[in-house]
């Protein structure tokens, strides 16, 4: 499966009120036919746990019928589309472990939980033909990084029963860093894509993110600017703004994004797999010009390394591209994207 330039469903079915009455307003299918009217390949689409099993593990019907609807839509479109598993019964990137609220890793029940999950999921999608699977959305923690390992093994080897060629996708730890590819085991078949996040420097990707404690609410960041800029105002973010402070480039630009992004590259090439970036996108906090130079450089690092990637997101979530944010830059950056 080629996956060239997607775009994010967040907020549709994870990280969200979950409820018929939202599903049923957030995305209809007018919003696949306007993502392949743009001219994009595939979508992500984020799911939380609870939208195909209740708190008791057991299986929600009406939810994988929701899904498939979904998939069906992208088909009709000429879209693939990624399930991508964003948030499971006792793990979510929006905690951490040393919170003590992620417990999958320390809990065999769920783990195996989390096995028998995917083993549906593969049960059901694995005639789809536009369908890729994405394990996890990010692993947060470092101590969790063998254990990661184990998991991914043994989920693949129960995906394989019913889907023994269907695309499968994961990243490594701290939220599928480029740093941490190199940590995972070398997959088991070649129908494996290895995934990264970006968002660097987070200083202004997520300017004024009210959920990052650390983030000042009374700048506004512009881009490119300075290396000496960003690392003494990273410096206020600490271990967050590591991507900055740990560079060696000395612009901040194409040389940066690609200094980051090599690590991920490098990663991948030991391990012999594709690489893919399921995340990257700048906050509706920012300056939407220097946003669109942010974005033409990002790209330009992707096109010259051919990563496939899809931007974080199609609507809302504080970084929709349909949004009014973007109203006098949308159309540029789609055409930056597909070359329109």
């Amino acid at each position: 499966m080629e996956l060239k330039r997607g775009i994010n469903l967040g907020g549709f079915l994870s990280q969200c009120v979950h409820d018929d009455a939202h599903y049923d307003s957030f995305i209809h299918e007018s919003d696949i036919e306007t993502i392949a009217g743009w001219g994009l390949d595939h979508v992500r689409l984020p799911i939380d746990y609870e939208v195909l099993e209740d708190e008791a593990g057991n299986i929600k019907p009406q939810g994988y019928e929701r899904v498939m609807k979904v998939v069906e839509w992208c088909k009709k479109n000429g879209l693939n589309i990624i399930l991508d598993l964003h948030k499971a019964a006792g793990y979510s990137f929006t905690t951490t472990g040393i919170e003590g609220q992620n417990s999958l890793f320390d809990d065999a029940n769920l783990q195996d939980r989390f096995i028998n999950l995917w083993s549906t999921i593969s049960k059901t999608f694995h005639s789809c033909d536009n369908v890729a699977y994405e394990l996890l959305n990010e692993v947060v923690e470092v101590e969790n990084a063998k254990a990661w390992n184990v998991l991914i093994s043994k989920a693949v080897k129960a995906i394989r029963v019913y889907s023994p060629t269907t695309t499968i996708i994961y990243g490594g730890i701290m939220w599928n860093s480029v740093s941490s590819i190199k940590l995972l085991e070398k997959p088991a078949d070649e129908n494996t894509i290895l995934t990264f996040h970006f968002y660097e420097p987070l200083l202004f990707t997520h300017q004024k993110a009210h959920w990052i404690k650390e983030i000042r609410q009374d700048r506004e960041v512009k881009y490119p600017m300075t290396m000496e800029y960003f690392i003494n105002e990273s410096k206020l973010i600490g271990y967050q703004a590591s991507g900055v402070l740990d560079s060696k480039a000395l612009t901040m630009g194409p040389e940066f994004i690609q200094e980051k992004i090599q690590q991920a590259i490098d990663g991948a090439e030991m391990l012999g797999a594709k690489l893919y970036c399921g995340e990257f996108g700048v906050i509706d906090q920012a300056p939407v010009e220097a946003s669109l130079k942010w974005y033409q450089d990002v790209n330009e690092v992707f096109e010259k390394f051919n990563i496939g990637c899809a931007a974080w997101t199609y609507k809302k979530m504080d970084f929709g591209i349909t949004d009014e944010h973007y109203d006098s830059i949308r159309d540029e950056l789609i055409g930056l994207w597909t070359k329109k």
